[in-house]
């Protein structure tokens, strides 16, 4: 006899891997795909469709999921890569890739790996681009190769449902000694900014000094015009006042005789003056000195009696009496200090006159009587006579 036990338990078995087999199947049945991924499914091994993202029913132990395929941009960096160019340089070039998947079918069936297969072409793309570029082209022509590179990408992965959306290059290392040779190089270049920016502000400012002296000596001169002008209408001022205070005092033949005695000291003291002239009027100016003192000169010097008593003045009772010097003693006095002047000046070799204007003397007033020649200034009351 069977054990009825024994058929419940084998009931039970049965039962339990039935609804095993129908948990497992719903599982495999029931497929969600999440955002920006696609789903390749096979069925019995052959395409079946792309599942987008949302929940998909599939037929169990038919259909199969093949791969998932992330549909985001993605970006890859590839390792250096040596790169001979045109002028037999070895660079190390890193590159960094921007690609997004547009057609999942034809990124799994199309290439085993679409990203090794973009990283290969982009090496080959890569050395063909800058082997036709020499090392300058290369490190300045950087949008340049990354325009070439993502033409020729983008036109090889399209069959491969990949676009690449940018190529761009990290860095381009030349060799150490080429590095070494443009840091020379820049520096020489930089050296010679400097220069010719140093030059170019010595020169302004060399310009801008001249054009100040310039000025500046403009300036002066115009200066010393007005002052001269100025000094010119004052001393022809002076020299009128002077004159007319002559011709207004009315000074006789005595006063300038004075003058001329205290003026041959100061022009026989004069440095500059190594030779200089009497005036022929000088014997007659110091015969009328003489005259109006005590008489006239006789040829020897000697001076004759006037016939006025001692202390007497010509001038009035009213004036106190005054010493004068004897004035044949002055005159020798005079001659003794022209000659030693004359001496001093024929020792020295230097030669210099004193202009005399003899029409002075000999030139007349309006009135129309004579005008006495022009006296210089008399030396200080306190002075020894000459």
């Amino acid at each position: 006899m069977d054990d009825p036990n024994g058929g419940q338990i084998a009931l039970f078995i049965v039962l339990g891997l039935v609804l095993l087999f129908v948990i497992i199947a719903l599982v495999r049945a029931v497929k969600i795909v999440p955002q920006a991924v696609a789903i390749i499914v096979e069925r019995l091994g052959r395409y079946s469709r792309t599942l987008d993202a949302g929940l998909h029913l599939l037929i169990p132990f038919v259909d199969r999921v093949r791969a998932g395929v992330d549909l985001r941009e993605q970006v890859v960096s590839f390792p250096p890569q040596p790169v001979i160019t045109s002028d037999n340089l070895v660079v190390s070039i890193d590159t960094v890739i921007y690609f997004q998947v547009t057609e999942p079918k034809s990124a799994v069936y199309e290439i085993a790996n679409y990203i090794q297969g973009i990283e290969q072409l982009t090496v080959t793309t890569l050395r063909n681009v800058v082997g036709s570029m020499d090392l300058e082209q290369t490190l300045t022509s950087r949008d340049q190769i990354n325009g070439q590179l993502r033409g020729v990408l983008d036109e090889a992965t399209g069959r491969w449902g990949v676009r690449v959306n940018r190529v761009e290059l990290k860095s381009i290392d030349p060799p150490d000694s080429i590095k070494g040779s443009m840091e020379q190089q820049m520096r020489a270049e930089r050296d010679r900014r400097a220069a010719i920016l140093t030059a170019e502000g010595f020169k302004q400012s060399q310009i801008l000094t001249a054009e100040g002296e310039k000025q500046a000596a403009i300036l002066r001169a115009e200066g010393g015009a007005q002052a001269a002008i100025l000094t010119a209408e004052g001393e022809a001022r002076a020299i009128l006042q002077v004159f007319d205070a002559v011709h207004r005092g009315d000074a006789d033949p005595k006063l300038l005789a004075y003058q001329y005695l205290q003026t041959l000291p100061k022009i026989a003291a004069s440095p500059s003056n190594k030779m200089w002239f009497l005036p022929s009027e000088l014997t007659s100016a110091l015969g009328v000195f003489a005259k109006g003192f005590g008489g006239p000169v006789s040829d020897d010097g000697a001076v004759p009696d006037s016939g006025r008593a001692a202390g007497t003045s010509p001038l009035g009772d009213d004036l106190p009496p005054t010493t004068l010097t004897d004035p044949a003693e002055a005159l020798a006095e005079a001659r003794r200090e022209s000659a030693a002047a004359t001496a001093d000046a024929t020792a020295s070799g230097t030669l210099s006159g004193l202009p005399f204007d003899p029409s002075v003397e000999q030139g007349q007033r309006p009135g129309g009587a004579a005008v006495p020649p022009r006296a210089p200034e008399p030396p200080p009351q306190d002075a020894p006579p000459a």
